[in-house]
């Protein structure tokens, strides 16, 4: 699930599920339905902003290194110190959201790594295809919290894809009348596509699109 096969699948709002794809139109939360709408961002029309500029800024000090992931002793731990910290559902582990058991995997997966010196303090995975990238996951030390280190990695997943030549970077859904996922329109909403899976095509985004398909998409 690579190069083009991978950038038509997530063209037509499907998304890794370790070492399958999926896609779905709702999902339950405290024994609520809500809707669920895919997004991507067309890079050539990312433009920062003031507060993607101060962010790049803060976080100017750390270094940053893209490259072929590998599940090492240390992703383990960051990630181990970052589930035992949030509030919300997450996957047990890294293996457990990426393998769920194989060694191999069917996707080119990469790694944005972040360091305070020699500390790793955030790692952002994402999956390479020959036009896109599509985020996995980011975790980060609870200890730097007020760096959102979240956002930050989405910006570098961002630069690597544009530096890369690629045209969208896929950071899966956002859930209509659910914040928590709202953070995915950080790097550049203006630059935000979201699919619209009775016609199959991309939209620019905004909340009266959204409004419009979470009517046409109700049960």
């Amino acid at each position: 699930m690579t190069g083009n096969k991978l950038d038509l699948c997530l063209s037509m709002g499907y998304f890794r599920m370790q070492q399958n794809i999926f896609t779905c139109r709702y999902v339950l939360f405290d024994d609520t339905l809500y809707s669920v709408h895919w997004l991507r961002l067309a890079l050539a029309s990312v433009q920062y902003g003031t507060d993607q500029l101060r962010l790049l800024r803060i976080n100017e000090k750390f270094s940053v290194e893209v490259k072929p992931f590998t599940l090492t002793e240390e992703i383990v731990n960051l990630y181990a110190t970052y589930r035992s910290a949030i509030n919300f559902d997450a996957p047990d582990s890294v293996e457990s959201c990426l393998l769920d058991g194989p060694v191999y995997t069917v996707f080119d997966t990469y790694v944005v790594e972040v360091r305070d010196e020699n500390k790793l303090i955030a790692a952002g995975i994402f999956d390479n295809g020959s036009q896109s990238i599509a985020g996995i996951m980011n975790f980060y030390d609870p200890a730097y919290r007020k760096q959102s280190l979240g956002k930050f990695l989405m910006l570098m997943k961002i630069n690597y894809a544009r530096q890369q030549r690629k045209a969208y970077y896929y950071p899966g859904y956002l859930v209509n009348d659910y914040p928590k996922f709202d953070y995915k329109l950080f790097p550049c909403q203006s630059a935000t596509e979201v699919f619209d899976a009775n016609s199959g095509t991309w939209f620019p985004f905004s909340w009266e699109t959204i409004k419009l398909f979470s009517t046409d998409n109700e049960v």
